[in-house]
C-alpha cells in the first residue's frame, strides 16, 4: 500500500517546527512522517490554518467577494499546517538538522505509531487522531514518577481513574484510594475491593494530629503545652482510654494550687476542647483498631472511605496513613503502593498548611525511592499547591476552559507545551492530554470507558422528583380510601 502523502514541507524550517502545504485536511493531533537527507522524523500536526489566494483577507467588500464566487466559485484554496518535529522515527531522538524545502510529508503508518505509543502495560485507550492505535503507559513509570489527573468536573476523571486502578489490579498492585465521596466503596474491579473505615486509634496518633482535631492552635502557646503534657502523660500510661487518662491528668493539674488564674483558664479551655473532641469524633475514634496500614491488601484496590468525615479528620487520616506507609515501606514491610488523591486541593491546597500537605510533598520527594507513588486527582488546579503539583512527572490533562486553571499548570509542568495548552478547551467528555515519563511522547488520548461499575455521576434529579411526587400520590390515595372505609362503617 501507497504511503499516504500529507504535503509537502515549504519556507523556512528549524529542528522543531516546519510548515507545510497540504493536499488533504490534516487534524490538529495527527501524526505525520517526514522523510529528507536520509532521516525519517515523526512530527505532530499543533496547527491548521485554510485560505484562498484569490478571496483574500485584503478583500473589503462583501459584494466582491460574491462576485467573485458567483464567476469562479471558491477559487484555488490552499491549506497550511504547522508541524512540532518530535524525534526519529526509530530511536525519538534529537532532531540534529531541519527539514529542506520541498520535503514529502506522510500520514504516520499505524505500526510506526504502535512502536511508539503501545509498548506499556497499562491500557489506556487510543489516540484521538489515529483510533486504530491503543496507548499503553509505563506502570513503574506511573508509579514511581507520580501523577496528576486534571479536569474540571464531568470531564471524565472518576473514569481515567478507574481505568488506571483497574490496570494496575491486573498487574497485582496495590492502589489506595482516599475516597472523599465514597464513589469507590461499592465499585467493581477486576480485582478485590477493601473498604477501610476511618477508624483511627489514639494512641497511635502524632501529637500534631491530635492537636489539629482537637482544635488547638499552635499560636495558643499554654494550652498548646497543657494538651502536649497531658499527651505525654497518657502515652506512658498504657491502661484505660486515652483520652480520659488526658481529661484526668489535666483535672489534677487544674485543681493544683500553684497555678495562676490565667493557667487555670487555660487548662479549662483545653478540658472543653478534648470533651468536644470526644463527642464530635466519637464514633470513628477506637482504642483498640489496630494501624490503618496493617489493613492494607496486596493486589486488591484499599478504599478508604472518607465521604462521612470532615475535612479535618480526612487531614489527619490520609496524613497519618501516609506518614505509617512510607515509615514501613522504608522498613519494606509492606508492599508498593500507588495512593490516589481525591480533591487533592483539600488535602494539599495552595495557600494554607496541612497535615497531609507536609507528607504528599515528602512522599513526592522521596516516595520514588521506596515505591510509593502518588496520584494527584483534582478538578481545582489553581487551588492545588503547585510544589506539590510540580513533583508529578505525568499527567492526565481533560477539559480545562478557566484560563487560570490552565497557566497553574503550565507553570507546574515544563512538558506541557502552548500548542497542547491551548487544546485544553476544546477536548471533549473522556478526551486528555498525556505526558511524562510513563508515555514516550505526549499524546491527545481518547481514553477508554472503565467496563467494571464505579458509584457517583450526576444524579437524575428529575427522576427523583417524580418518584417522590409519585409516592405522595399513592400515600395520599391510601389515606383517601383509609378516610372512605371508616366512613362507611359509621354509616
Amino acid at each position: 500500500m501507497s504511503p499516504d502523502r500529507m504535503g509537502l514541507c515549504v519556507g523556512e524550517a528549524d529542528t522543531k517546527h516546519v510548515s507545510i502545504i497540504a493536499k488533504r485536511m490534516p487534524e490538529v493531533g495527527e501524526y505525520a512522517v517526514i522523510e529528507y537527507d536520509g532521516h525519517r522524523v515523526l512530527a505532530v500536526v499543533e496547527e491548521v490554518t485554510r485560505g484562498s489566494a484569490t478571496i483574500s483577507e485584503k478583500l473589503l467588500s462583501a459584494e466582491t467577494v460574491e462576485r467573485i464566487v458567483r464567476i469562479e466559485g471558491a477559487g484555488e484554496q490552499y491549506i497550511r499546517a504547522r508541524l512540532r518535529l518530535l524525534g526519529e522515527v526509530e530511536s525519538l531522538g534529537m532532531v540534529k538538522l531541519p527539514p529542506p524545502p520541498g520535503a514529502p510529508v506522510y500520514r504516520a503508518d499505524p505500526g510506526t505509531l504502535r512502536r511508539i505509543f503501545s509498548s506499556g502495560n497499562i491500557k489506556l485507550g487510543t489516540l484521538l487522531s489515529h483510533p486504530e492505535v491503543e496507548v499503553y503507559i509505563d506502570a513503574n513509570r506511573m508509579v514511581t514518577r507520580h501523577l496528576a489527573v486534571l479536569a474540571i468536573t464531568g470531564a471524565g476523571k472518576s473514569n481515567t481513574v478507574s481505568v488506571l486502578i483497574d490496570g494496575l489490579l491486573r498487574l497485582g498492585g496495590m492502589p489506595v484510594v482516599f475516597d472523599m465521596h465514597s464513589e469507590y466503596a461499592e465499585a467493581e474491579f477486576s480485582g478485590e475491593v477493601r473498604v477501610l473505615k476511618p477508624k483511627l486509634n489514639p494512641r497511635y496518633m502524632l501529637y500534631a494530629e491530635l492537636r489539629r482535631l482537637v482544635n488547638i492552635d499552635d499560636k495558643a502557646y499554654i494550652q498548646e503545652r497543657y494538651l502536649r503534657e497531658a499527651h505525654r502523660h497518657a502515652l506512658s500510661h498504657g491502661r484505660g482510654s486515652m483520652i480520659d487518662v488526658m481529661l484526668a491528668y489535666l483535672e489534677e493539674v487544674y485543681s493544683g494550687e500553684e497555678l495562676t488564674a490565667t493557667e487555670k483558664n487555660s487548662v479549662s479551655g483545653v478540658m472543653n476542647k478534648l470533651q468536644d473532641f470526644r463527642e464530635r469524633y466519637g464514633e470513628i475514634l477506637d482504642e483498640h483498631a489496630p494501624e490503618m496500614v496493617e489493613l492494607l491488601t496486596p493486589g486488591a484496590l484499599n478504599v478508604v472511605d472518607l465521604g462521612e468525615v470532615d475535612e479535618d479528620y480526612a487531614d489527619v487520616i490520609v496524613s497519618h496513613l501516609l506518614r505509617k506507609l512510607l515509615l514501613r515501606r522504608k522498613r519494606r514491610e509492606v508492599a508498593p503502593a500507588f495512593c490516589i488523591l481525591e480533591e487533592a486541593h483539600i488535602l494539599a491546597p495552595a495557600h494554607r498548611s496541612t497535615l497531609s500537605k507536609y507528607w504528599i510533598d515528602r512522599i513526592a520527594r522521596e516516595g520514588r525511592k521506596f515505591g510509593i507513588g502518588l496520584c494527584l486527582v483534582s478538578q481545582r488546579p489553581k487551588s492545588l499547591d503547585p510544589n506539590s503539583l510540580s513533583q508529578a512527572n505525568n499527567a492526565i490533562i481533560m477539559r480545562l476552559v478557566e484560563p487560570s486553571d490552565q497557566r497553574h499548570v503550565q507553570q507546574a509542568s515544563e512538558r506541557l507545551s502552548d500548542e497542547l495548552l491551548a487544546q485544553l478547551s476544546s477536548l471533549n467528555t473522556g478526551e486528555a492530554v498525556v505526558l511524562g515519563l510513563m508515555t514516550r511522547l505526549p499524546a491527545l488520548v481518547k481514553v477508554m470507558k472503565f467496563r467494571g461499575k464505579l458509584a457517583g455521576g450526576d444524579p437524575d434529579v428529575v427522576a427523583e422528583w417524580q418518584q417522590m411526587a409519585e409516592k405522595e400520590r399513592e400515600e395520599g390515595e391510601r389515606l383517601r380510601r383509609e378516610v372512605d372505609e371508616l366512613y362507611s362503617g359509621l354509616d
